[in-house]
């Protein structure tokens, strides 16, 4: 049969102040959303356009610009499968080559045309009558048939509750949001959070300032970064033999896959890992007393694992301390810590991670009925195959529940998520669906499959509280078992897990149509 989807031609840009009609509207270009528009754009979908509250592409790589900012899995696997890049600089690269392969990606694909730049979403509502998506946008309203929400968990900061914090009469930023023209040469700066955007700050801006204060609240299990450049010779036979590049990276895949038999399977197998990290830092830090400071007291994996060769030594520094007291207070120009300790302080940088358990785009989404994604997931982030939501006809979402990965690339679920949904795109053309929505009782079971394959594994069990973990104490967060399970899950859709409505079907009656 001839899809639907794949014979309209692209939607002309609606007036001024009208609404836009679209097929497919897409929340975000980071790695998801772009993933998603190519995807579309390779079967032929022209009607769809990517929803992007900045002025470009790139997502949590275009937001990040802390200095020191890079990825922690080497640079062959972190990208997508179908466009290998020959010429990366380094075997881990850093945010400006991965944010310039994510621009050029979105040009070689022909997705760039199809971006809608400054359009924040304030709301995206389903319409039962009109079966159709209402999204309002700070660059005009769209409606659209399919709304899929490639927003991603690292889009929105945190930021601390700290008595005083208002007051504070110097520079405060958040890792994520970098004031690059402000110059901390010479200035009293305080780092608030020791975790993956904490340890990459920290020794980039150590050698500029005068001092430097890290507020730890929890030690983190750091091992080394074996990254280095690749050589011309590499990048020269990547390019003649694009089959070297694939079987690189499939050994990364295989390399850090084996990190799940620890994980979530037999948690003895960390314990050479951990045996490494404390290795690195018996090797890096000679004080006893700092080293005890910087000795997490869980089990390596329960938090993120990160990776620094210069962490320990920029803390270690004379113009550095590590304040594990706890903050008492902010003040105009300094901050007091639990023991009453009060340190100078010109900047702060709050290194305090992101909305992750509780997605801001969450309370944007209505679905039938009117009911947030927000209340909907009031006890915990609830879905089917981690990618749509009973209530909420015609969407989906990448990197949504239980997709995160703390051992391996993201990018590689996020391809798995795109051929699912491409799946459940193709079956509403197939069947002439208008609306297609999973049942409540596919998402249960869904979420009982991750609960059992979540127990017992060093990310529930491992002794420590992590944003893997949502207030009730469930894993919403991580895929808890190898990522190949995961795509083989979500390869075909589980079409007995849906009902659909035929168009031109009376409202309301999805529930006939199985």
């Amino acid at each position: 049969m001839t899809s639907t989807l794949e014979t309209q031609p692209a939607a002309a840009p609606a007036p001024a102040g009208a609404v836009r009609e679209v097929r497919v509207a897409i929340i975000g270009s980071g790695f998801a959303g772009l993933a998603m528009g190519i995807g579309l754009k390779k079967r032929g979908e022209t009607d769809f356009v990517l929803l992007e509250r900045a002025d470009e592409v790139g997502g949590t790589w275009r937001d990040n610009t802390y200095p020191g900012a890079a990825c922690d899995v080497q640079s062959n696997l972190y990208s997508f499968s179908f466009a290998p890049n020959p010429d990366w600089p380094r075997s881990y690269s850093e945010q400006p080559e991965i944010q310039a392969y994510l621009q050029a990606t979105a040009d070689r694909f022909a997705v760039r045309e199809h971006c809608v730049f400054g359009a924040d979403v304030t709301s995206a509502r389903w319409d039962d009558d009109a079966r159709r998506w209402r999204v309002t946008t700070t660059a005009g309203e769209f409606r659209a048939r399919v709304l899929i929400s490639a927003a991603g968990a690292l889009a929105d900061p945190t930021y601390p509750d700290i008595p005083g914090l208002d007051t504070f009469a110097g520079t405060l930023m958040h890792s994520a949001r970098w004031n690059s023209g402000h110059d901390l040469t010479g200035e009293n700066v305080a780092v608030i959070g020791t975790g993956a955007s904490a340890i990459q700050i920290v020794p980039a801006i150590q050698p500029l300032v005068q001092s430097l204060a890290v507020y730890q609240r929890t030690a983190a299990w750091v091992v080394p970064r074996t990254d280095h450049p690749v050589k011309p010779l590499m990048r020269a036979l990547y390019r003649v033999v694009p089959g070297l590049q694939k079987a690189v990276r499939g050994g990364l895949y295989l390399m850090r896959e084996l990190l799940v038999v620890g994980m979530a399977k037999r948690r003895r197998f960390l314990k050479p890992v951990q045996r490494m990290a404390q290795a690195h830092l018996m090797r890096q830090v000679r004080d006893p007393k700092l080293r005890a400071a910087l000795t997490p007291n869980f089990t390596i994996g329960c938090k993120r694992i990160l990776i620094s060769n210069n962490y320990y030594p920029a803390v270690s520094a004379p113009n550095a301390e590590l304040v594990t007291a706890g903050i008492a207070e902010v003040r105009p120009h300094s901050i007091v810590d639990r023991d009453g300790v009060e340190r100078p302080a010109d900047t702060i940088v709050m290194a305090t991670g992101f909305h992750v358990t509780d997605l801001p785009i969450a309370e944007k989404i209505a679905g039938r009925g009117g009911h947030t994604l927000a209340e909907e997931w009031a006890d915990g982030m609830v879905s089917n195959r981690s990618t749509t939501v009973a209530g909420f006809p015609n969407l989906f979402l990448l990197v949504g529940p239980n997709v995160g990965v703390g051992h391996t690339s993201m990018v590689y679920m996020i391809e798995s998520q795109v051929t699912y949904v491409d799946e459940a795109l193709r079956a509403m053309d197939a069947e002439g669906l208008e609306v297609l929505e999973t049942t409540p009782e596919a998402a249960q079971a869904y979420r009982d499959l991750i609960a059992r394959k979540s127990r017992g594994t060093v990310w529930v069990a491992g002794g420590c509280a992590s944003w893997y973990l949502d207030k009730q104490g469930h894993n919403t967060t991580l895929w808890p078992d190898f990522t190949f399970r995961f795509r083989k899950l979500l390869r075909t859709l589980d079409r007995e897990n849906y009902v659909g409505m035929p168009a031109g079907a009376p409202a309301r009656t999805s529930e006939v149509a199985a």
